[in-house]
C-alpha cells in the first residue's frame, strides 16, 4: 500500500486572482492568497562578460539567484512597492496559464512555504476550467511528477467540484447548473449527473476584474483623489467591501440622493510613496459595480447580454429531460457571486424570462393545456467562495480517491482512472492527464 494514502491530499485551487489551498478533509482552506509572482530580475538584467578574467562562478550565482529570490501573493505585491528591482507576473489569465514558470514557483511557495510539506507524501488535486485544453493538462502533469516528483495527481474540472460541495441540500445533487463568476473568468456550466454537458457551457466576457475596473472607472471620472498607482487597488477593496446588488437601478439612485449620509461611505487611505492620509467618496459604484452582470451595456457595448439571459440559453440547449432539474439547482460559485442580493437578483430576472416563455407556450396553445410551473431555485451560501475548494477537499478525502475502482460510489463519476500515479507517469508520459471524464473522453 503506498504510505502516501494514509496522509490527507493537498487540494489547491488556483484562480486568475486567488488561489485556495489547504488539505483534504478540512472545511476552510488553509490559505487563501493572490495569485501573483514578484520575481527580482536584475540579476537577469546585468550584462554578461565575455572576457577570460571574469569570474564565471559569480555569474552562475547571480542566476541561482534569479531563481530563487521571488514571492507570491500579498507578500509580492508589497515588495513590488517597496523596491523596483521586483516585477510582478500574473501566471493566469481568463482562468488559463499564460506563464508556465511563473505558475511553477507559486506551486514551489505554495507547498513549501505555505503548506509546508513535502510533494513526495501526498497525493494532489489540483482544479482548471471547464475550456482548459489537453496541452495545459500535460504542462501541469510535467511540473508535478517531474518537479514535485507527487505520487498522485488528479485535476478536477471546477464547476464539477463546486456542484459536488452538496451545500444546496443535505443529499448531495450532481446535477444542476454552476454559475462560476471568479476574478477572470464567467462560466455556466450545465451538469447532469456528474457529467459536463460541454454543448451547452456558456461563458461571458465580465467577471470580477472587470467590476474592478468599472468603479475605478466611475471613482476616477468624479474625480476623487486617489493616488494613480493605488487606484487599483483602492477599487478592489472597495468591491470587496462596500458593493451590492440592486434589486432595481433607478429607486438605488433615487435612494442615494435622498439619504446621501447613510449610503454614500468613505474610504480611508495612505498614499504609498509619501505616506500622507487621504479620503474618497464612495457613492453610486457601490450598486453600479455588480449591475455589469445585469446590464453590462453599461460598461462595454460589445457585449450586451445579461447573465441571467446566458443562463436560460445553456439550460435551454440542454437535453430536454435534463432542463426542470438544471432550473430546480442552480449553484453559485466564486468570489464575484457573494455580492449582498445577487442570488436574490439572478433569480428573480431568471423567474420572469422563465414564465415568459411558459405564459408564450399557453398562448400558442390557446389556452387549453396549462403548462406545469418551471421551479427556479438559486442556492447561496457562504461557503460559495471556495465552493470549488471544499468540493475538492471533500472529494480528496475519500478512500476512491486513492482507490479509483469503486464503480458504486457516486465519486467515480467524477474520478474515475483519473487519479494518475507516477508510475503510470513514468509508463506512459504526460499524455495519461490528457484525459478528463467528466466530459465523457479522451482529448
Amino acid at each position: 500500500m503506498d504510505p502516501a494514502t494514509s496522509r490527507p491530499a493537498v487540494v489547491i485551487d488556483n484562480g486568475t486572482g486567488y488561489s485556495k489551498m489547504g488539505f483534504s478533509g478540512n472545511v476552510e482552506p488553509c490559505f487563501i492568497v493572490p495569485t501573483v509572482v514578484a520575481a527580482n530580475e536584475s540579476f537577469l538584467n546585468q550584462p554578461r562578460i565575455s572576457t577570460k578574467s571574469s569570474n564565471w562562478l559569480s555569474q552562475h550565482s547571480a542566476g541561482v539567484m534569479a531563481d530563487l529570490d521571488f514571492f507570491i501573493g500579498d507578500e509580492a505585491f508589497s515588495r513590488s512597492r517597496s523596491s523596483n528591482t521586483y516585477n510582478l507576473s500574473y501566471p493566469i489569465k481568463h482562468g488559463q496559464v499564460v506563464n508556465w514558470d511563473a505558475m511553477e514557483r507559486f506551486w514551489q511557495q505554495c507547498i513549501f512555504n505555505y503548506l509546508r510539506c513535502d510533494p513526495e507524501d501526498h497525493y494532489f488535486l489540483l482544479t482548471e476550467s471547464p475550456h482548459t485544453p489537453p496541452e495545459s493538462r500535460e504542462c501541469t502533469g510535467e511540473i508535478m511528477f517531474e518537479t514535485f516528483n507527487v505520487p498522485g495527481l488528479y485535476i478536477a474540472v471546477q464547476p464539477v467540484l463546486a456542484l459536488a460541495a452538496g451545500y444546496t441540500t443535505s443529499k448531495c445533487e450532481m446535477t444542476g447548473v454552476v454559475v462560476d463568476v471568479g476574478d477572470g473568468g464567467t462560466h455556466v456550466v450545465p451538469v447532469a449527473e456528474g457529467y459536463v454537458i460541454g454543448s451547452s457551457i456558456g461563458s461571458i466576457p465580465i467577471a470580477g476584474k472587470d467590476v474592478t475596473l468599472f468603479v475605478q472607472q466611475l471613482m476616477r471620472e468624479r474625480g476623487e483623489k486617489i493616488p494613480p498607482e493605488d487606484s487599483f487597488e483602492v477599487a478592489r477593496k472597495v468591491k470587496e467591501n462596500y458593493c451590492y446588488t440592486c434589486s432595481d437601478i433607478v429607486e438605488a439612485f433615487n435612494k442615494h440622493d435622498k439619504e446621501p449620509s447613510k449610503y454614500v461611505k468613505q474610504w480611508r487611505g495612505t498614499k504609498p510613496k509619501t505616506g500622507a492620509p487621504y479620503t474618497c467618496d464612495v457613492g453610486y459604484e457601490r450598486f453600479l459595480g455588480p449591475e455589469v452582470f445585469f446590464n453590462p451595456e453599461i460598461y462595454r457595448m460589445d457585449f450586451t447580454t445579461p447573465l441571467p439571459d446566458v443562463i436560460d440559453k445553456c439550460i435551454q440547449s440542454a437535453p430536454i429531460d435534463t432542463r426542470r432539474a438544471l432550473y430546480k439547482n442552480i449553484v453559485l460559485s466564486g468570489g464575484s457571486t457573494m455580492f449582498k442580493g445577487f442570488h436574490k437578483r439572478l433569480k428573480r430576472d431568471l423567474k420572469k424570462i422563465v414564465d415568459v416563455r411558459v405564459l408564450a407556450s399557453e398562448a400558442r396553445l390557446g389556452g387549453e393545456i396549462k403548462a406545469k410551473q418551471v421551479e427556479v431555485n438559486v442556492a447561496s451560501h457562504p461557503i460559495q467562495r471556495y465552493a470549488v475548494w471544499f468540493g475538492g477537499s471533500i472529494l480528496a478525502s475519500t478512500p476512491e480517491f486513492f482507490e479509483a475502482c469503486n464503480f458504486s460510489s457516486f465519486y467515480y463519476i467524477l474520478h474515475a482512472f483519473a487519479c494518475h500515479t507516477k508510475s503510470e507517469y513514468e509508463e506512459y508520459g504526460a499524455s495519461i492527464c490528457r484525459t478528463n471524464p467528466v466530459f465523457k473522453g479522451m482529448y
